[in-house]
């Protein structure tokens, strides 16, 4: 057998059903790989060592229980479906008994209690009620605000890939943790685009669902655009992983009904001849694609017809000024985060500026900054329904190095940065669609590029069969630790 570490998500899972792998074992070795590599990449922020491998040994036992039921419970029925299996959790997301710094200095010593009030969140009820073994909480920027993961909590992610370059955010611990073989998968978040931003940025299948999806249960859901979803060296393990973070709860302000059939399951079906929509021009006045990333757009455009699918040019859809509304509303979530007073000061530059714009804002300022974000996503979701997908580029540059996109001596120029970076990202969040980030190719240095598939709201079925195809077609032989070069931290 491979090293447990070069193994997909589901192979993990089969092999520990088999009894190929003991679940203490496996975690074991994920605790040693993240004490000798997660140094050179920054992909956690806390370790559960205890906690793991206490997860580990209630795993071992359900499985041993399912063995010797013999028949049907000996192939795992009615066991959770990635029993054993070691996976992290972002640190924007409490789990009890657990530190949570949500990437900032004013919590760096927070630790979440047993019974937090209102109970934890959904996403972290769900990946521990499907056998899930917790590794750690993975590190993310300041409240999951910035288009990179740098803090004063911890040290910055880093892409596998080149540990010079960062590895994206709001969500780059958790990439840099798959592409590091530091955690099979993992959990993100995506509010402007932190799933998919370090997806592109370290090699990685990233899917933003669409709003309603998954639940953002307790918490509330003020401006619909973060939601949590799923990190994963393939389509399947991706899609695997959102079958088991998917679901509404009471309350949710857009509830989203479970699909027909698993999104693992539509992985399996062709999806017929489509009519793919393309677009690689920002609607940021002045923003550019480089020329290395345009090049993998026109290799994937040229794919997919060959696939057989129509491909359409299509022009911006959203005008110059359309995504002003998000900045507002961006810096009011910023504004919400619950900071003590006297702790402010250890925030930084970038979160003050926010926090100052969104406290500034009058309840009528806010509703129509919503206003409009909801007619320009109301603009970007029309242009997308004649089509069964759209393609554009993840992002307008290669992954930057560390450091190069933050400015504490001028937020407003490094949000402006951010901007200029990650251009394609943010209206799919503002419309509430689903939208995915393949690698699909990769610079002559080694650097990954991501694509982003687009599609209706509630379409992550249909979109994930065609990720899967294009997938097979882009890597024929996969290999089972990413589409690309082996990265230089594995």
């Amino acid at each position: 057998m491979a090293e447990p570490h070069e193994l997909t998500m589901l192979e993990q899972a089969a092999a520990l059903r088999a009894g190929e792998l003991s679940p203490v074992e496996l975690a074991e070795h994920y605790l040693r790989r993240i004490e000798r590599l997660d140094g050179s990449v920054g992909a956690y922020l806390t370790v559960t060592a205890d906690r793991a491998l206490a997860d580990a040994r209630r795993a071992a036992g359900l499985l041993a229980r399912g063995a010797s039921g013999g028949g049907e419970a000996a192939a795992g029925a009615g066991l959770p479906p990635l029993l054993g299996v070691p996976l992290p959790v972002k640190d924007l997301d409490p789990v009890p008994g657990v530190r949570c710094t949500y990437g900032s200095a004013a919590f760096a010593g927070h630790v979440v209690p047993e019974r937090p009030p209102g109970g934890e969140p959904a996403v972290v009820t769900r990946l521990r009620e499907a056998g899930t073994v917790l590794l750690g909480k993975t590190n993310t920027p300041e409240f999951g605000l910035p288009a990179y993961t740098e803090s004063r909590v911890g040290p910055p992610a880093r892409s596998p890939h080149d540990p010079s370059r960062g590895a994206g955010g709001s969500s780059g611990g958790a990439a840099a943790a798959v592409a590091a073989g530091l955690a099979p998968a993992a959990q993100g978040s995506d509010g402007g685009g932190s799933i998919r931003i370090p997806a592109s940025c370290c090699g990685l299948v990233g899917i933003k669902p669409s709003r309603g999806r998954v639940s953002t249960a307790p918490a509330g859901d003020v401006s619909g655009l973060p939601t949590a979803g799923p990190l994963a060296r393939t389509v399947r393990d991706a899609a695997a992983l959102l079958d088991v973070m998917a679901g509404p709860a009471p309350g949710d302000p857009v509830p989203l009904a479970a699909p027909d059939t698993s999104f693992l399951r539509w992985c399996e079906r062709a999806p017929g001849r489509l009519r793919i929509a393309r677009w690689a021009e920002p609607d940021v006045p002045g923003v550019t694609v480089e020329p290395e990333v345009l090049a993998v757009y026109e290799r994937t455009s040229a794919l997919l017809a060959g696939l057989g699918h129509e491909v359409v040019d299509v022009a911006q859809p959203l005008r110059p000024g359309d995504r002003d509304a998000f900045t507002p509303v961006w810096s009011v979530l910023a504004a919400l985060a619950p900071v003590p007073a006297e702790r402010e000061d250890a925030l930084l530059p970038l979160t003050r500026w926010l926090r100052e714009r969104g406290r500034a804002a009058t309840g009528v300022e806010y509703a129509r900054a919503l206003n409009a974000m909801q007619k320009a996503g109301r603009r970007l979701a029309a242009a997308v329904a004649p089509y069964d997908a759209v393609l554009m580029p993840t992002l307008a540059r290669l992954p930057v190095p560390v450091g190069a996109l933050r400015d504490d001596a001028d937020p407003a120029a490094d949000f402006a940065a951010q901007t200029a970076f990650t251009p394609f990202t943010a209206p799919w969040n503002i419309a509430g669609l689903p939208a995915v980030s393949l690698p699909a190719g990769w610079t002559d240095g080694g650097l990954p590029v991501g694509m982003m598939l687009g599609a209706a709201h509630g379409a992550e079925g249909p979109l994930l069969a065609l990720a899967a195809q294009v997938e097979a077609a882009v890597a024929p032989e996969l290999r089972p630790w990413g589409w690309g070069a082996r990265p230089r931290v594995w």
